[in-house]
Parts: structure tokens; C-alpha cells; sequence
């Protein structure tokens, strides 16, 4: 790396896996859009491994996640009723990681992608008074208003949001206006919409027949929540489809989806974890999937209908997304596990109906969203690098 490459640092957590998403589309479109000369770009899991306890807290999250997915709606209540991401006592705990990381790296910017990362490092900046020389940007990863309290900073000089529906929140939250850019979400370029040629092409690279109506079951990242019962449901009924399950970090989950894939009554492939979301999602005529902001959105940019696991009430972030796609037509809220077959058959039996949904997934993103995001974090570099010196 030359001594003045422009060094971008973001920062995440594994809570889920659309802040990691989001993080890798940001690294990626920075080596593909950054105009002029190159950037290094640094991805650190800045919840977890700041600390031991905060590690444990993550792990928590994500059990809730995974097994208890109804319980989500008190997390979401106790993250924002005590904002942990302000309290001293995590500050403390997790401020030697944050300095540590800027003494070693000294970055030129820093991107936040999770809503309890930038608070702290906010703090750090201001310890050793880089607050006016290293912008700290965030990237709000929920689409829309609702969404978690810690997303907002006052120390942040940038916020890129989805859409309008996003600004308004962080208005309501106090945000200066003045920081707020509509962007889009932070989709990899490699979501994108494919012609019937290479969706076949993309079957068949699964061992599955390229001509049939293709059902994506996402059990998300960490593999779990709702959608088990449901798959089950779905195995159990008579329909000419065939279907991919994706099981995610979940051993279990995927030996027991093949259980029940031996039993269905049509084609299953099941799947572990994949770094290839976005070719399942292109080889699929529907996704049936949780509501996280990123996945839906990565879900929109391949123009695939979704649908969508209501059984339980949407995490109240991810209520506002599951408002959007209803009232737009891109996809069908599945209220009880037994509903996915009768609405499988009506997508499958009537191209009419299907065709419509499929045409009112256009629109809902922009295709161009890391570019621009990529635009807007190069608008603020600073050079040369940052001294930065030990803090007393």
C-alpha cells in the first residue's frame, strides 16, 4: 500500500448477517467505482470484538434470532429503552479496541454500517481530537422508519439512507437535515436482475431442471426463526415446483431440512451456508424469506417476488419494509405456515398474477445505490493521513 492511499475503515457486527452484507458491498463497490487512485478499505466487527462481553451480547442476539424469533420485539424495546450504545459502561469496556484501532490503522474515514458502533468510536475521534479531520459516516442498513434509536449520532457528519422514509426518522430523532443523503441500501453489485437464459443456467448449476418454477426458502444467516415450519409446511403439499433451502450457519437446521426435503413430494436442494445469496436468488421464481432490510432489498434488485414470514409480527424495524412490499404488490405476507402452499399454487398456476408481482419489484430499488454511496463516502476524504497521537 503507497503512503497515501486513501484508508477507509468500516465498521460492523455480526448481528444478523445484512450489517456484513452491507459492509462487504461497501468494500467491494469501493474497488469497483472509486475513480482516481485506489483505496484500502478494513473490515472490523466492531461490537464483538472490542470486548468479551459485548461478544457474549452479539451471541445473545443472535440465539434470540434463531430460536426465538417472536422474543425479538423486547430486544428491540430494551436496546432502545436503555441505549447501551451510549452507557459509560460500555464505553469503557470497548474504548481501548476503538484507540487501539486507530493508532495502528489511522484511517482517513471511517464508515459505520451497525447501529451501536459509532457512538463509541464518535468518542475515540474526539479523544484524539480527529473529529474535524476524520468524518465518521454511517450507512443505515433498515429502509425504513422505525428503525432502532442508536442509528443516531449527532457526531456523525454524513448519513446515507434508503429513501425518504429513512430521512424522516433520523429527523424525528433530532439529525441535522443537512447530514442526511438518500442513496439507496448498500447492495453488492453482483444482485442484479438476469435474463431467462442465465436463470437456467443458474438451475442447473444447482442439479436442478431448468424449465420448473423455482422456490428460494431463505432461513437467513443464522438459520432459523420461523421459516423451518413453514419449509415443512411447504414439503407437505402437492405443487410442480421445485425448491432450494438455504439453512445459513446452521448445522442442525440444514441436517434437518434434508430430513424433511426427503420427504417432500417434489424436487429440494438444501444448502448450508453460501457466499453465492446472489445466485440462489437468481435461479429462483420466489423467495420465501424473514423481512431483513438488506436481504429484501438484495431480493428487489434481482427482481424476484418474496414471500414474506408474518406468522409471527416482523421485528418493528422491519415492519416498515414489510408495509412496502405489500402495498407496492412485489410480494404476499404469509400469516400462518399452512398458507404456503395455497399461495405457491396461485402464483404457479396463474402467470398472469405472477408476472404482475414480478414487474412490481422494478422501481423499488436503485440500481446504481453503492455507487453512489461510494460517491458520497469519496466526497469527504481528507489527505494527507491523520497523525494520531497516544491518548494521555
Amino acid at each position: 500500500m503507497q503512503p497515501n492511499t486513501p484508508k477507509i475503515l468500516i465498521i460492523s457486527s455480526d448481528t444478523g448477517g445484512g450489517h456484513r452484507s452491507a459492509a462487504v458491498a461497501i468494500a467491494t463497490g469501493v474497488q469497483k467505482f472509486w475513480h482516481g487512485d485506489s483505496a484500502a478499505v478494513r473490515i472490523i466487527r466492531a461490537v464483538e470484538d472490542s470486548h468479551h462481553i459485548t461478544e457474549k451480547l452479539v451471541r445473545s442476539y443472535n440465539w434470540v434470532l434463531r430460536h426465538r424469533q417472536h422474543w425479538m420485539k423486547y430486544v428491540y424495546w430494551l436496546v432502545n429503552r436503555f441505549r447501551p450504545e451510549t452507557r459509560d459502561f460500555f464505553h469503557r469496556r470497548c474504548i481501548a479496541y476503538a484507540r487501539d484501532v486507530f493508532e495502528k490503522w489511522c484511517p482517513h474515514i471511517v464508515v459505520s454500517v451497525h447501529p451501536l458502533t459509532q457512538h463509541f468510536f464518535a468518542k475515540v475521534l474526539r479523544e484524539l481530537d480527529l473529529q474535524d479531520k476524520v468524518p465518521l459516516v454511517t450507512v443505515v442498513t433498515d429502509p425504513c422508519y422505525g428503525f432502532w434509536k442508536g442509528w443516531a449520532c449527532e457526531e456523525v457528519s454524513l448519513y446515507l439512507v434508503a429513501n425518504d422514509d429513512a430521512r424522516r426518522q433520523l429527523v424525528d430523532y433530532g439529525i441535522d437535515e443537512a447530514k442526511i443523503r438518500v442513496s439507496g441500501m448498500p447492495v453488492h453489485p453482483k444482485f442484479r436482475e438476469v435474463d431467462a437464459a442465465d436463470a437456467r443456467e443458474a438451475r442447473l448449476a444447482y442439479g436442478l431442471d431448468p424449465e420448473k418454477f423455482t422456490v428460494f426458502v431463505n432461513a437467513g444467516w443464522v438459520g432459523g426463526g420461523n421459516i423451518p415450519q413453514i419449509f415443512r409446511e411447504l414439503a407437505r403439499g402437492e405443487l410442480d415446483v421445485q425448491a432450494i433451502f438455504l439453512a445459513g450457519r446452521n448445522e442442525e437446521l440444514r441436517l434437518e431440512a434434508e430430513r424433511i426435503a426427503s420427504t417432500a413430494r417434489f424436487p429440494v436442494k438444501v444448502i448450508g451456508y453460501s457466499d453465492e445469496i446472489e445466485k440462489l436468488m437468481q435461479s429462483a421464481n420466489v423467495m420465501i424469506s424473514k423481512l431483513g432490510g438488506l436481504t429484501t432489498f438484495e431480493a428487489l434488485a434481482c427482481r424476484l417476488p418474496i414471500i414474506a414470514d408474518a406468522t409471527t409480527p416482523p421485528m418493528p424495524q422491519e415492519a416498515g419494509t414489510v408495509r412496502l412490499i405489500a402495498e407496492k404488490g412485489a410480494g404476499v405476507l404469509l400469516e400462518r405456515a399452512s398458507d404456503v402452499v395455497p399461495t405457491l399454487r396461485a402464483l404457479v398456476t396463474d402467470e398472469a398474477k405472477y408476472l404482475k408481482m414480478k414487474a412490481a419489484t422494478s422501481g423499488l430499488t436503485m440500481p446504481d445505490s453503492t455507487e453512489r454511496i461510494v460517491s458520497e463516502i469519496r466526497s469527504l476524504l481528507v489527505q494527507p493521513a491523520p497523525e494520531v497521537r497516544a491518548a494521555a
